[in-house]
């Protein structure tokens, strides 16, 4: 459940992160580095090698954090749902190339980018 509530908390990172126009930057990302930091590595990397559909398996979590998104919120969720997964992992490599954080490493794997995809995907199909 821990793990549940911290992949939520990744999801919320581009949520409420401040973006500028219709691009996403590390910028975005980094007043949440601390949030990033909850999911143990070895497990996101786990569950990515895994391609694991995590938003399936946490549906009824997700679900219930989206309902409480307000508007702005919404239209950032809208956002990172539009934007590429290579311009969201060269983000994440970006981060992790400033702050050697390892999920950063994880998520900027070209390797993973089916996980991201599916994750989107399904994240999309719930909203």
């Amino acid at each position: 459940m821990q793990f549940v509530n911290q992949w939520l908390k990744v999801y919320a990172i581009y949520i409420t992160g401040d973006y500028m126009g219709d691009k996403i930057s590390y910028n975005d990302v980094r007043e949440y580095e601390d949030l990033f930091k909850l999911a143990p590595a070895f497990l996101l990397e786990r569950f990515a090698k895994k391609n694991s559909n995590i938003v399936l398996k946490f549906k009824s979590q997700i679900l219930s954090h989206i309902s409480d998104l307000d508007d702005t919120q919404k239209k950032k969720l809208d956002l990172i749902l539009r934007t590429d997964i290579s311009v969201l992992q060269a983000v994440m490599k970006e981060a992790y190339i400033k702050t050697k954080i390892k999920q950063y490493k994880i998520l900027a794997n070209p390797k993973y980018h089916g996980f991201i995809e599916k994750n989107l995907n399904e994240l999309r199909k719930l909203i």
